[in-house]
Order: C-alpha cells, then structure tokens, then sequence
C-alpha cells in the first residue's frame, strides 16, 4: 500500500510539473513567436522521409500585417463563435458528436445491406471523425501535442486550450494560429500560403483569396494539388458572404 501511496505522489507531481513547463511556455508566448510547432516538426520529418529535405516555408508575420479579409474568413470558417466561448464550443462539439453518431450509423447500413460472401464490391470505409475543435483548440493541439487520437491526448488538449485562454488575448491566439498553421505541403502561415498561392503578400489578400484560403485548412494537401475544383470555388463563395458578419478581436 505505500508503494502504492508513493506511486501515485510522483505520478501527481509529474503531473503538476508538466502543467508548469507548459503554462511556462504559454506565458513565454505573450512576448516570443514559437519558431515551431510539434505538428510542422512532425510533417516536415514527413515531407523529408518522401523528398530528402527537412525544409518547410514559413514567414512570421504580426497580426497587423495580415488581411483581415483572411481574419474574417477563417473565423468563419473554422471558429464561428471564436469571439464568445472560452476556448471551447459546447454547441459545436454536441453537433459535431450528432453528425459522427448518424455517419456511423448509414455506414453500418450501407455494411448491412451488402451480400455475404460476395467480392469485387466496393469497400466501404469507415466515416470521417468531425472534430467540431475551435481555433484555440487547434493551436493547443499543433504547438504542444503529437496527431495521436487518445483519451489522454484529448484530455491535454482541453487543459491546454482553457491554459491558452486564460493567458493569451483572444487576437494573440488568432496571430499565433494564423502563423503557424499548415496550408500544403511544407507551407505554414499566412505570409507563405498568400506567397505560394496568390504571389503576393498576406497583407494583400482581397476577400475571394482569403476565402479560397479558409476553404483549404481542413485538407490542404487535397486541395494543393486540386486548386481549380469547383468545390473550392464554391465553398470559398459560401464562406466570403458569411465575412461580412464577423467581429474581429
């Protein structure tokens, strides 16, 4: 039993000291731009498993210096309700946990309805995990924490996320989010995904380009290689008429 006892001592303060180091880096960021995040080290080693190099193109850009067409566009986008919640969306995450529920649920229909024993018929693949995660969310998920999907890993995230809330202005957590987050293979923020697609600084962004740039955070990799797609186009309308209403921090 006072092994036990002693166990459970070192597990809380192990605990304890790893909230401090990160509550200490997320003070840091009050001041001091992350040169890198957890997620572009892990993409950039897999970028350079396929090409050879480990480089990635990203420019730091202050907040002042990016468009706020591109502001607007990714809040409402990503985070509609970024300006009111604390960190965490409860709406989005019940949403987000109703549309999960039904994909799972025709899926096992469509699983259902297929004959036994039969081959040569098209596999159906499980469906896509909506996350329903906020803007701050992300960026607790792609600074600290590895693309693992855990208890645990969710569990750091949120404590993380409220940490970032907490200690961060609201337009910090957008500065550091739009700096750091991926638009395709090896570009990261704004600055070099307004480069590398449009030629032109993000400052410079009007509102159909930044929307083009909303529509391609949640599979920039697809849509790297597909940037002529209807769907793009499309989705990238949707989302410059929903601009107009969005405050920024």
């Amino acid at each position: 039993m006072k092994a036990l006892g002693r166990l459970m001592v070192l597990v809380l303060l192990a605990g304890l000291a790893l909230q401090l180091y990160f509550a200490g880096r997320i003070a840091m960021m009050r001041v001091v731009n992350p040169e890198s995040t957890a997620f572009q080290r892990s993409e950039a080693w897999a970028l350079a498993s396929s090409t050879g190099s480990l480089k990635w193109r990203q420019q730091w850009v202050p907040y002042a210096q990016i468009s706020s067409h591109l502001k607007r566009a990714i809040i409402a986008s990503e985070d509609a309700s970024f300006n009111l919640h604390d960190g965490i969306d409860m709406d989005a995450l019940e949403k987000a946990w109703e549309k999960n529920v039904q994909a799972e649920e025709r899926t096992a229909k469509l699983i259902s309805r297929q004959p036994e024993g039969k081959s040569g018929l098209p596999v159906v693949k499980p469906p896509k995990i909506i996350g329903g995660s906020t803007i701050t969310q992300q960026l607790a998920k792609n600074v600290f924490l590895s693309g693992e999907r855990t208890l645990l890993r969710k569990g750091q995230e949120l404590l993380l996320t409220l940490m970032l809330e907490s200690m961060l202005s609201k337009q910090r957590i957008l500065e550091i989010y739009l700096n750091n987050v991926e638009w395709g293979e090896g570009v990261f923020g704004a600055e070099a995904a307004s480069q590398h697609y449009f030629r032109k600084p993000a400052a410079r962004l009007n509102a159909l380009e930044a929307a083009r740039l909303a529509v391609m955070l949640p599979r920039p990799k697809y849509f790297e290689t597909h940037t002529g797609s209807g769907y793009l186009a499309s989705r990238a309308r949707t989302i410059a008429a929903r601009m107009g209403g969005v405050e920024l921090p």
